[in-house]
């Protein structure tokens, strides 16, 4: 059981931008920031922008416990993805340790939120609290409107509607929470490879008008793995030809805004952020 120290926060660090806002944003508010990160997956810049930061292998969950137990830590929050397709690979590679065995034993399939359950269940049991990403994010939170100057067609947005529910009902099954469409067709559906290569997939089907609409999950859990879109979302757009990105307002972070309106500006994309409802 963890004795606490209030002002630790601790930060359980995956890829891209996320960690580096997250950190910024609270130690700004006083926080000292212990890190844990993942070689390969979290970005080694990450030292300067956090108090201190461990590195461990995926699977050594029985470390991460001890280490924020020894930091006093007693308030966690995740930020950054760290993809599912590492549990494909050669699992020797994660080294799993005690506890992370004991734990996957818990879970009775691979899907997100089974997995981060049972982190945060983990957790739970040292007395360590899972947070909110928003906590620390706000300012990246998308409200409802168009960024930028370009407007989907009337097709286009006939597509938006189209593919908004289908979209829902995926994120519903814990299936992805992003897809493409083009003329009212289905060209891919994000699983677990990723938004950007289900964009590239679908987008290389398409004729050059294609839509991403990316939504939060119906039941989306506000401490693991928030909608997020950033420049990362845009290239692979550009790449594969696809025109719209329409997301979820009030429930999707949006990384390097003004650069990413910049340059779908530049490039004729249209950016849409909408309500629960797809309006």
């Amino acid at each position: 059981m963890v004795t606490a120290n209030p002002s630790s926060l601790g930060l359980i660090a995956g890829e891209g931008r996320l960690p580096f806002e997250v950190a910024r944003v609270a130690r700004r508010s006083g926080r000292s920031i212990r890190a844990i990160g993942y070689p390969g997956i979290t970005h080694p810049d990450l030292e300067g922008e956090v108090d201190s930061l461990d590195w461990i292998h995926l699977g050594q969950l029985g470390v991460l416990l001890e280490t924020f137990s020894r930091m006093q830590v007693s308030e966690v929050v995740l930020a950054g993805k760290v993809s599912k397709q590492h549990l494909y690979g050669d699992i020797s590679a994660l080294r799993p340790d005690a506890r992370a065995l004991e734990v996957i034993s818990r879970i009775e399939d691979l899907r997100d939120d089974s997995v981060l359950q049972a982190i945060a269940t983990a957790l739970g049991e040292e007395g360590v609290v899972l947070l909110p990403q928003i906590q620390f994010c706000q300012q990246l939170v998308a409200q409802p409107g168009v960024l930028g100057r370009v407007q989907p067609s009337r097709a286009q947005q006939a597509d938006i509607d189209f593919a908004w529910p289908i979209a829902k009902a995926l994120g519903g099954l814990d299936i992805g929470q992003s897809l493409v469409v083009e003329s009212r067709a289905v060209l891919a559906v994000e699983a677990i490879e990723g938004t950007d290569a289900a964009v590239l997939r679908g987008g290389g089907l398409g004729r050059g008008a294609s839509c991403l609409v990316k939504v939060a999950k119906p039941s989306q859990d506000p401490r693991f793995d928030l909608p997020t879109v950033g420049l990362g979302t845009l290239q692979a757009m550009l790449e594969a030809r696809v025109a719209v990105l329409a997301f979820e307002a009030h429930a999707t972070l949006v990384l390097d805004r003004e650069e990413m309106v910049r340059v779908a500006d530049a490039n004729g994309v249209a950016l849409l952020a909408l309500d629960a409802e797809g309006r």
